[in-house]
């Protein structure tokens, strides 16, 4: 169990801390929906948690099997849904696995990621678009 408490600080900002650490980030509504934008929004958060997750959730199972893993980077592009109610509405992953993966690593890596918490945790109306990009790739 992990305790996360926020307060607001106006002006459709928080500060959430996290317990077990104590650090602390700001959140800001965007732009969009009369906010600054000036740090993540709420669904940002989201989007940001399902590309660290699979990327976390892989380095386990890399470091598990030996598999090598430095360097991997992800983007995640979110999408809000145009008609009400606000939400998100696609999250596209773009992960940028290391070269030199057998076939049998990259598959083990890709049925990781398809599984981390975070992303069997979205509602299924949310559309994920998974791709990974191998550097030595055909």
């Amino acid at each position: 169990m992990v305790k996360i408490s926020a307060e607001y600080q106006n002006q459709l900002r928080c500060r959430a801390i996290h317990g077990p650490s104590g650090n602390a980030l700001l959140t800001d509504a965007p732009v969009d929906n009369h906010g600054k934008g000036e740090s993540f929004s709420p669904s940002d958060l989201v989007a940001t948690a399902l590309g660290t997750c699979m990327m976390t959730v892989m380095g386990i199972v890399a470091e598990r099997d030996r598999i090598p893993y430095e360097g991997v980077r992800v983007e995640v592009i979110k999408e809000m849904a145009t008609a009400p109610p606000r939400r998100i509405a696609r999250l596209q992953v773009r992960l940028e696995m290391p070269g030199g993966l057998t076939p049998d690593q990259r598959k083990k890596l890709e049925n990781t990621a398809h599984f981390c918490p975070v992303h069997r945790s979205l509602h299924p109306d949310i559309e994920v678009d998974l791709e990974f990009v191998y550097p030595d790739a055909p």
